[in-house]
């Protein structure tokens, strides 16, 4: 009798328990299409705000698969991906029908396109009490192409595609939308769900299995359910005396089946040693080990070739100690990953570098690459100082190099709005390396008796960013006071290293701070054996203050070394005590560029080798301060020896940024540069310029760019006494101010300029606008249109003239093979300005100009452009020309070529010369290169 009312009562509670919280219980039919599921839903809603409501808000995210003005379409369409966009109908998701019933009331939403549904109800439901709602409707599923989450080729994966009341929902019941971020939608619920499927498929999910077709239980993270047609890998692991089940969702190849076991083993008790409980159930679908995965360690692999950074059982390792310690965290606590993201993905850092510190303490940046890398016995990448970075260095050094872009974002930016970099520099991995930062200013035994503690109060419940730092704090003794503050702004704290004393046995050293808020310091002291020695300092409102340390027979003292906390600036952070150059920094000559090695004062050394048709190849050897990472104040010399003349060549320049962390602007360029080269032969140019621009400040998610530009600059051009009796420029000044605006973004890409432009003798203005539409997959339309106009001109000669299909390279700043030719392949080469015509129209302008250029995709490789327009010389009529012909892109926007066809001219290939007609642009900018493949990242 005692055992039965023990039982009752246990039962009663935890019914009491459910019904405190919303209920939903599924039953899911997959339809004989095999590609939608009709679904009969019992939903028991709890008003959980503060005031009554008379409507029930459910998230219809399936509506979100749509491609037109969704925030799906549009995050992908901010990625670079286009599959959305130009998708089937067929392909899409929708929901198809839906009907509700509650009390006595029954009807049917006839508007199912929306990503939120609103149920009214009769009579307002108030604070705190439930009601419950039979809904039935059928859902339309998604090709999973666009998120990984719908139809597959073997698997149907379903997750935010039933109908949900949201968990965080603010009072206003605000609409909701779908981006594909791994969003909280649900959580916190009890589901139950029962499914009606083919007998040959299998069910996996993150719910707990009550038979094949059957699942229940909390859902910590939003419910996930992949219906498979393949047998996936289940394992069954034994932890320091848990059961904890751990499901893939994916194949694996047959060395991850006979390691995977012992593996995720030892990775879920390193995760249990410092939170002290596990999820019963961890299920990973391919779409998050891709995601969570560790980022840089996979094989190089280039052409034929393979360089291995990392060996096999080094990459699963740590491939799977980073997603299962996320998955972890997703089935560890509920919050609101729009908002507090950084919660779960810096503790997940934070595991990341404690399991890289007692793992692979001495592993590099980049592996095992350095020693791999053998060319006749050399060694080349050893050179590098990225070679000797640490692994656990890349979390600082990612956010290191995004704020060197001041493109940085604040941790607490919600997660949708950061960029694709950010999501992982700063929810990630500065999250991460602060909590790192003050697990050892306070000791790591004792930061994570901390979680354990709060982990075990809060396990499985609703977690808020703040209570979480504000316990931190607490346990701390305030210790960690500072990272409420540095996580909500763009901080831009610096340590600086001034200097030392030498007080006898001890040293006293001099550290400045560039604001006043209390941070704690790590000072590291270094013997010439090698020994180190760490102290750390408490924090200090002071700006400048001092540490006494012991002497100890050291040789080097540094601030925060491998980039343990999340500085503006690590160059500042080593002094030397002996030698020369004691309480400075020394020099250092690199070859190549390279990952600045803050310790030193580097100069990079890297050859070069360039042409053009008068200096012939040119051998040179480029000398900079900037590495891999920029620096506010730069400068860049590269004397050229030219083997046309055997005289030496040139350029050189300097430049500042402000970057300011929070302003209109987001940086404000000024830069200084001479450049001696030859235009002609045996002719040579002098040119000395001045500029500043202003880039104005982004969304770190667009492609939208603004910048306003001034510039002057000077030349000085040789002559030949013919060139002189013609009258000639010899020497000029020229003024520029411009405006741009860029949208380089899929689909529509847009620019739009203007320039201004004088000297003495002349005062010009024009504007360009560009636009170029992607009107189906992978084919593009481009309009050009040019405008320039003489507000003034009283020049010499045509030097200055705007330039119909070729432009007159006064300034020297179009990348021309041949400045000066007039004939042969070099004259051939086009650029795409001013007029912007292929076909040779042997004239320029003094007046006025305008033309449009279009070019159009054809087939493949092959485009079809058509260009016209109307220009105007002074004592002249007006004339109109166009032309016509078909482009070849060999490599697009850097190698095409043009093959005129009709034109004002006539028909050009029954020219004799046609072969001299045919143009090309060619591009030798490996930075623009660069930037043109790496859009998208940021």
């Amino acid at each position: 009798m005692k055992r039965f009312f023990c039982v009752l009562v246990s039962v009663s509670f935890n019914f009491w328990a459910v019904a405190q919280q919303d209920s939903i219980r599924l039953n899911v039919k997959l339809n004989d299409d095999q590609k939608s599921i009709s679904v009969e839903q019992t939903l028991v809603y709890h008003n959980p705000h503060k005031k009554s409501i008379n409507q029930i808000k459910l998230l219809n995210w399936v509506s979100a698969y749509q491609k037109r003005k969704t925030p799906l379409l549009k995050r992908k369409i901010e990625d670079r991906k286009n599959d959305l966009y130009f998708a089937k109908d067929e392909q899409l998701g929708k929901l198809e029908s839906l009907q509700y019933s509650y009390n006595s009331t029954t009807s049917e939403i006839l508007n199912t396109k929306q990503e939120n549904i609103f149920i009214p109800l009769s009579e307002d439901l108030k604070s705190g009490e439930s009601i419950t709602i039979n809904l039935k409707y059928q859902i339309k599923l998604p090709d999973a192409r666009f998120t990984g989450y719908g139809i597959n080729v073997n698997h149907i994966l379903l997750k935010y595609f039933f109908l949900v009341p949201e968990t965080f929902e603010d009072e206003a019941q605000s609409n909701s939308f779908y981006r594909d971020t791994e969003e909280t939608a649900n959580a916190g619920s009890f589901w139950k769900v029962n499914f009606e499927i083919p007998k040959y498929w299998k069910i996996y999910s993150n719910l707990i299995q009550n038979n094949d077709f059957e699942f229940e239980g909390k859902s910590i993270n939003d419910p996930e359910f992949q219906i498979s047609k393949e047998i996936y890998p289940e394992f069954s692991l034994n932890v320091d005396g848990q059961t904890v089940k751990v499901d893939l969702g994916y194949q694996t190849n047959e060395y991850q089946r006979q390691i995977l076991g012992s593996v995720l083993t030892n990775h879920l008790k390193f995760i249990k040693s410092r939170t002290g409980n596990l999820p019963e159930k961890l299920f990973i679908t391919d779409k998050f080990m891709k995601k969570e995965e560790f980022i840089g360690i996979d094989d190089i692999k280039f052409w034929k070739f393979k360089f291995q950074m990392f060996t096999d059982y080094e990459k699963t390792d740590l491939d799977y100690f980073s997603t299962i310690s996320k998955k972890v965290m997703d089935e560890f606590f509920i919050n609101d990953k729009t908002k507090d993201h950084w919660l779960k993905n810096g503790l997940k850092s934070y595991l990341e570098i404690q399991y890289l510190k007692q793992n692979y303490p001495d592993h590099k940046l980049i592996g095992n690459l350095a020693d791999n890398a053998n060319i006749f016995g050399i060694k080349p990448l050893k050179i590098f100082h990225a070679s000797k970075l640490k692994l656990q260095e890349r979390y600082g050094l990612a956010y290191h190099y995004i704020y060197t872009q001041n493109l940085d974002q604040k941790i607490t930016t919600p997660f949708y709005k950061l960029s694709n970099f950010n999501t992982t520099a700063i929810s990630q991995f500065e999250t991460g390396s602060l909590l790192n930062y003050i697990a050892e200013y306070e000791g790591s035994e004792n930061f994570n008796d901390f979680l354990k503690q709060y982990f075990s109060e809060n396990f499985e419940s609703k977690i808020i960013g703040d209570d979480f730092l504000k316990s931190l704090e607490n346990h701390s003794r305030g210790k960690s006071a500072f990272l409420k503050k540095m996580m909500a702004e763009k901080h831009r704290l610096n340590f600086n290293l001034k200097s030392f004393d030498d007080a006898g046995n001890n040293y006293l050293v001099k550290i400045h701070k560039n604001n006043s808020d209390v941070i704690p310091l790590k000072i590291e002291t270094e013997t010439k054996s090698g020994e180190k020695t760490t102290f750390w300092k408490s924090g200090s409102t002071l700006k400048t203050d001092s540490i006494s340390i012991p002497e100890n027979s050291t040789t080097k003292i540094v601030l925060n070394d491998e980039y343990i906390f999340s500085e503006t600036n690590f160059r500042d952070n080593y002094l030397y005590t002996k030698g020369i150059f004691s309480n400075m920094k020394k020099i250092r000559f690199k070859l190549i560029k390279d990952i600045q090695n803050p310790e030193y004062n580097e100069i990079f050394l890297t050859p070069r080798l360039t042409f053009n048709a008068y200096d012939k190849i040119l051998l040179g050897m480029n000398f900079k301060n900037q590495g891999i990472f920029d620096q506010k104040f730069d400068y860049s010399v590269t004397p050229y020896f030219s083997t046309g003349t055997g005289k030496l060549t040139g350029s050189g320049g300097l430049g500042y940024s402000i970057l300011p962390p929070d302003s209109f602007f987001r940086s404000w360029n000024f830069a200084v540069s001479g450049s001696y080269f030859h235009y002609d032969d045996n002719l040579a140019y002098k040119k000395f310029g001045a500029s500043t621009s202003l880039n104005f400040n982004k969304n770190p998610r667009s492609a939208i760019g603004r910048s306003l530009y001034f510039s002057y600059n000077y030349y000085d051009r040789e002559l030949t006494p013919l060139m002189i009796e013609n009258n000639l420029y010899s020497k000029y000044n020229l003024w520029n101010l411009g405006y741009a605006y860029s949208d380089n973004r899929l689909i529509h890409e847009q620019y739009i300029g203007g320039n201004v432009q004088w000297m003495e003798d002349f005062q010009k203005i024009s504007a360009e606008a560009f636009y170029r539409w992607e009107f189906a997959k992978d084919k593009k339309i481009s309009f050009r249109w040019f405008a320039g106009y003489f507000v003034k001109n009283e020049t010499k000669n045509a030097l200055f003239n705007y330039g119909i299909s070729r432009v007159s390279n006064y300034s020297f700043s179009y990348g021309l093979l041949g400045q000066s030719a007039t004939s042969g392949i070099l004259s051939q080469q086009f650029i795409l300005a001013e007029g912007g015509f292929k076909s040779f129209f042997n004239t320029s302008v003094n007046q006025f100009i305008t033309s449009i250029n279009v070019d159009s995709h054809l087939w493949k490789w092959f485009n079809l452009y058509a260009d016209a327009g109307v220009y105007k010389n002074k004592n002249r009529a007006t004339q109109f020309i166009w032309d016509s012909g078909v482009k070849v892109k060999v490599i697009p926007d850097f190698l095409e070529i043009y093959f005129p066809i009709a034109s004002t001219l006539g028909f050009e290939p029954s020219f004799k010369d046609y072969a001299y007609r045919i143009r090309y642009t060619l591009v030798l900018n490996l930075g623009a290169l660069v930037n043109n493949l790496r859009r998208g990242v940021f």
